[in-house]
């Protein structure tokens, strides 16, 4: 765990026990942050915490009472929230398009676009303490019009209709607070095709997939709000 450092940013990375979320943590806590690891499983997360040198907060972002609780602890450690890394994720179900059902949207929603919500609103008194607050929102290349609309582009190609509509949503998201709260930072991340569990292990590496989060938290983008870019820069909407 990090020693307590009222100079020192903190972070909260929500899906943080593994893959983009995990590394983002790490990172995070090799810049100097303290940096707290979300996570639904507290096995997972503790041991995640501990091999980053991080603290673990038990959150489930489809839970009000977990995220309330998460919070609740965040202010009792720390008094504030510098860095939120908008990260837990599902890709819902892969399956023909005949059979994606209403209960399958639902189910990715609560999680990717709601959850983003829910955490948001939480924590949104910790981040209004910080001198400088930011918002990172992981995104996807798969919410996307332009990409989809560009034949020459994966995104053009691949993705489920759930998951993507949602990525376009929480791209949304991030526009419109971003407009209504200009005093925090708020941007959408696109990792890109990363190699972690949700992709099946296809793709660059997870430090490749985390250096958009990165620059928009600490790095050259971090004075930037309402932007939507992948490590290779802007991202077409």
């Amino acid at each position: 765990m990090t020693s307590p450092n009222e100079q020192a940013p903190v972070a909260l990375v929500t899906g943080a026990n593994q893959g983009i979320g995990l590394e983002t943590a790490r990172r995070l806590a090799e810049a100097g942050c303290t940096v707290y690891v979300g996570a639904r499983n507290p096995d997972r997360g503790t041991a995640a915490a501990a091999q980053i040198g991080a603290r673990f907060v038990a959150l489930d972002v489809t839970s009000d009472e977990s995220v309330a609780a998460a919070a609740a602890q965040v202010e009792a450690e720390a008094g504030r929230l510098d860095i939120l890394v908008n990260n837990a994720g599902i890709t819902g179900p892969q399956v023909d398009v005949h059979d994606l059902t209403a209960a399958g949207m639902e189910e990715v929603l609560a999680t990717n676009v709601v959850g983003y919500v829910r955490v948001i609103h939480a924590f949104l008194p910790l981040l209004e303490r910080a001198a400088e607050p930011s918002i990172v929102n992981v995104t996807s290349g798969l919410g996307s019009l332009a990409r989809f609309h560009d034949p020459s582009t994966i995104e053009s190609r691949a993705g489920s209709p759930l998951y993507a509509a949602s990525k376009a949503a929480i791209n949304m998201l991030t526009v419109r607070y971003a407009r209504r709260l200009p005093g925090i930072r708020i941007n959408a991340a696109d990792p890109g095709l990363t190699a972690t569990a949700l992709s099946g292990g296809m793709g660059h590496s997870v430090t490749d997939g985390t250096d958009a989060i990165i620059r928009f938290a600490l790095g050259e983008d971090r004075h930037l709000t309402g932007h939507y870019r992948d490590r290779e820069g802007d991202v077409p909407w």
